[in-house]
């Protein structure tokens, strides 16, 4: 049996103990809410769809390799009370760690195998032990369902809360796990994520970098080299003239040199590890190039928490700025955006800014309607 009622123009929909709660509903909603999932993926708005439910039970009807993206933050475990129970309320951390991964196991079916699923953890303390939760759920994926780890990001959130322990450190930090279903052929735009590249400059007829190379010092390391012989001098000195030629037309944003017996080769001294250090050998230099659309971000980010919320509705700090990177980096123009445990929507505010599509799920009416007016604001 199926209830509707109408509140405003957002249809609330109830059937047997699945809950939905659909900002693009139709008249008639199918048993599987097949239809309403068809339409909402064939239509070009980028306004949110959000499903009020059990995530898994609201995944296992999403249709397989269907979602582009996926980047959620599940609730902490044993940490905070949410509205409407669920995940994070589990006697013991064994059962947490079960019931999120049941959830991730239909992420990976519903993830495109271009797809990438960006991860959130919080890790949680029992009996003054640190319990290492984000790297062992993380472990597990590898492991037991078989995802792709490409990047461990640490979320330096600058300042913590409260903390009145007096015999460890303040807990300022998250993982970011990044993962995906195959180890080539992802979709991933870096240039979309890089930051803007400092300019070179020409002063009294010379080339300056954006960080102040001019090249004179490494003309002058070549020059007294002792570990160089002439024809490797030579060689290098041409290669250099180049170098700051492709600087003053902006081919590379900067450069730093390598000279043999000047500076250390980077990563490794062992040629059978270092394609660096076997250039260094035969040639006596090589040259780290600055790309000219600027450098990619790395994986330790500081990022405040969410401070604009209000905590008298929703305790999480998830800020806006953590979910640009993973949005703007492996989602397409085109795609869709998922996030099961959706909360009060920032997932999908971020995603609607940057002009994806975006389903939200969550067990809480209160949060999805505070979450659709978030979005609504930005529409």
């Amino acid at each position: 049996m199926q209830l509707m009622k109408e509140k405003g123009n957002h249809k609330i929909v109830k059937e047997k103990e699945s809950y939905l709660s659909l900002s693009h509903g139709s008249d008639i909603i199918d048993k599987n809410f097949s239809d309403e999932f068809k339409n909402y993926f064939s239509h070009p708005n980028t306004t949110p769809l959000f499903i009020l439910g059990n995530a898994v039970e609201v995944l296992k009807q999403f249709p397989s390799e269907s979602i582009d993206c996926c980047m959620t933050s599940p609730p902490y475990w044993g940490k905070r009370e949410y509205q409407s129970g669920g995940i994070g309320l589990e006697k013991n951390f064994h059962d947490y760690i079960k019931n999120l991964c049941l959830v991730f196991l239909e992420i990976k079916r519903i993830l495109k195998n271009e797809g990438s699923f960006w991860l959130n953890l919080g890790d949680s303390y029992e009996q003054k032990h640190l319990l290492g939760l984000p790297w062992r759920i993380a472990l597990l994926l590898t492991d037991d369902q078989g995802w792709i780890l490409r990047n461990s990001i640490i979320w330096n959130k600058v300042k913590g809360g409260l903390d009145n322990s007096k015999d460890r450190l303040r807990n300022i930090h998250e993982n970011v796990f990044h993962f995906v279903k195959q180890p080539k052929d992802y979709y991933y735009d870096v240039d979309a994520i890089r930051s803007t590249p400092r300019k070179s400059k020409i002063v009294n007829g010379a080339v300056i970098s954006a960080t102040g190379v001019t090249g004179i010092r490494y003309k002058r390391q070549i020059e007294l080299s002792t570990k160089l012989s002439q024809e490797e001098k030579t060689h290098a000195y041409i290669a250099l003239e180049k170098i700051i030629s492709e600087v003053a037309s902006g081919q590379i944003a900067d450069f730093r040199m390598i000279i043999r017996g000047q500076q250390r080769t980077t990563h490794s001294n062992s040629e059978s590890v270092s394609g660096r250090a076997k250039e260094l050998k035969e040639k006596g230099f090589y040259f780290l190039k600055y790309h000219p659309k600027g450098a990619k971000p790395g994986d330790v980010w500081e990022i405040l928490p969410e401070d604009s919320q209000n905590r008298k509705i929703h305790f999480a700090p998830y800020p806006l700025d953590l979910c640009k990177i993973p949005i703007s980096a492996t989602c397409p123009p085109n795609g869709i955006v998922l996030d099961p445990f959706a909360g009060i929507g920032t997932t999908m505010v971020v995603a609607h800014l940057l002009k994806r599509k975006s389903i939200g799920i969550d067990i809480c009416r209160h949060y999805l309607e505070l979450a659709q007016k978030r979005t609504q604001l930005i529409l």
